[in-house]
């Protein structure tokens, strides 16, 4: 039996072998996970060369239309705010002015001469053109805020010159061959007409404007209801007015009132009714719902919405005087300044100093009634002895001539010479409708009384709900 040769013995343990591949097997891991240096640096030119900076950009602003044509797609809801913020739209949205037009807006302190320097006119030239035409001084009238418009000619002079004194009325001052011609422009507004409906909780003026109502038509109504109502004394909490007023309307707004045409005043329960009349003479006044006059021969105080600070009495200390002594009228404490009325048509007996009274006003109505206002600070324009006022006509302001403690009004009422109370005296009443006029006046009454009751119950209703 042939001997084979014996096996030669491994040049590494078996071990040593299991080791080596284990070490191996880390090592792979680990440039895998770990890169050399010099790998890393070829990665990173790499990847400069692929993706330059221009590159980079272009697909940087492809990226931007993408989400650009996305939004166009579904545009947000503040798009088009945002386009009308942006200067660049008003920009286009704004028609260029002509080179020849300027606009200056009055500031405080401005006068026409500053405004004809600001556009470049000489300041000289304002007499010229105002001295033009006699109603151009009216352009020297300026209110602050107002809006003066310029046409230039291509010689740098004026040609054109024009403002809108108000919402119904604009002024122009046109070039010619002479000078200038004036031209005033009123618009024709839309009558139309208003209900409001109040409630008294503390004053009529308060009220009034919480209610709506324009405060010249609040005063309009005190002077209607003058006659029956001392509004100085008998309004009360829980008092109501109604009133249907006109509304001068221009392209939608209103840009002023006209007249009551109607109202109700209701006074501790009792009712007044007024309706605007105007008769085939063309004369208005007010009459009750029924055709009785609202006029009477005086009205009830001589003050708007004054305090009552002394009333008539036969017994009142005299508080400079510090004695007993009759108090023959009514004492109407009120600011300095407020406009004091005649109550009544009259010749005017004296407008002067006397006595206690201090400046003082005394006035004869016809052969049975006279009135006398004490302690004025003056008297109104035109208000002289001999001369003869109107019902409601200023004759004078509260002040403190005379023996007064301080600015008030002392209204004395005499008939046949002796003094009464004015505030109790019954006044005389004035013609009621024509009777050739009834059934016209009807005919306007009775459908604003109508009105009347139904929007107020269309008030009431809503109120519930």
């Amino acid at each position: 039996m042939t001997s084979q040769p014996p096996k030669a013995p491994p040049l590494y343990p078996k071990t040593h072998l299991l080791a080596a591949s284990g070490i191996a097997a880390l090592l792979s891991l680990a440039l895998l996970v770990f890169p050399s240096s010099e790998v890393e640096a070829k990665r990173t030119t790499l990847s400069l060369e692929l993706e330059t900076p221009a590159e980079q950009l272009k697909q940087d602003q492809s990226t931007e239309e993408l989400v650009q044509a996305a939004n166009d797609a579904t545009p947000s809801p503040f798009a088009q705010i945002d386009q009308q913020d942006t200067p660049e739209t008003t920009a286009k949205a704004e028609e260029p002015k002509a080179p020849n037009h300027r606009e200056v807006i009055v500031a405080k302190g401005d006068t026409l001469s500053t405004l004809f320097e600001k556009v470049g006119l000489p300041a000289s030239s304002v007499h010229e053109i105002l001295a033009s035409d006699k109603q151009a001084k009216q352009f020297s009238q300026l209110k602050h805020g107002q809006k003066l418009e310029f046409e230039m000619g291509p010689d740098g002079q004026l040609n054109n010159l024009h403002s809108k004194v108000s919402d119904l009325e604009t002024i122009t001052l046109t070039k010619n061959a002479k000078g200038y011609t004036f031209k005033r422009v009123t618009a024709q507004p839309t009558l139309k007409s208003a209900y409001v409906h109040g409630v008294i909780t503390s004053s009529l003026s308060a009220s009034g404007q919480r209610a709506g109502l324009p405060h010249s038509m609040t005063m309009q109504m005190a002077k209607i209801f003058g006659y029956d109502i001392d509004f100085a004394q008998d309004i009360h909490p829980g008092d109501q007015f109604e009133v249907i007023y006109e509304q001068k309307v221009i392209n939608g707004k209103t840009v002023s009132t006209g007249n009551i045409l109607s109202a109700r005043f209701i006074n501790r329960g009792k009712t007044y009714t007024a309706v605007r009349y105007t008769n085939k003479q063309g004369v208005s006044n007010y009459y009750t719902a029924e055709g009785n006059s609202m006029r009477k021969a005086f009205i009830r105080t001589p003050v708007d919405f004054a305090r009552i600070s002394s009333r008539f009495s036969s017994g009142r200390k005299h508080p400079i005087l510090n004695k007993i002594r009759a108090h023959k009228g009514v004492d109407y404490a009120a600011p300095r300044g407020t406009p004091i009325k005649a109550t009544g048509d009259g010749k005017v007996l004296l407008a002067g100093r006397q006595g206690g009274y201090g400046n003082t006003v005394i006035i004869q109505h016809g052969n049975t009634y006279r009135t006398l206002y004490g302690h004025m600070q003056g008297f109104a324009k035109g208000i002289k002895t001999g001369g003869t006022v109107k019902q409601g006509q200023v004759i004078g302001y509260i002040g403190t001539t005379g023996l007064s403690t301080g600015p008030h009004l002392h209204y004395e009422f005499q008939v046949n010479g002796v003094h009464v109370d004015p505030l109790g005296q019954k006044l005389p009443m004035a013609d009621p409708i024509a009777k050739s006029e009834r059934t016209r006046f009807l005919q306007q009454s009775q459908p604003l009384m109508a009105r009347m009751n139904q929007e107020k119950a269309t008030l009431l209703a809503s109120s519930k709900r």
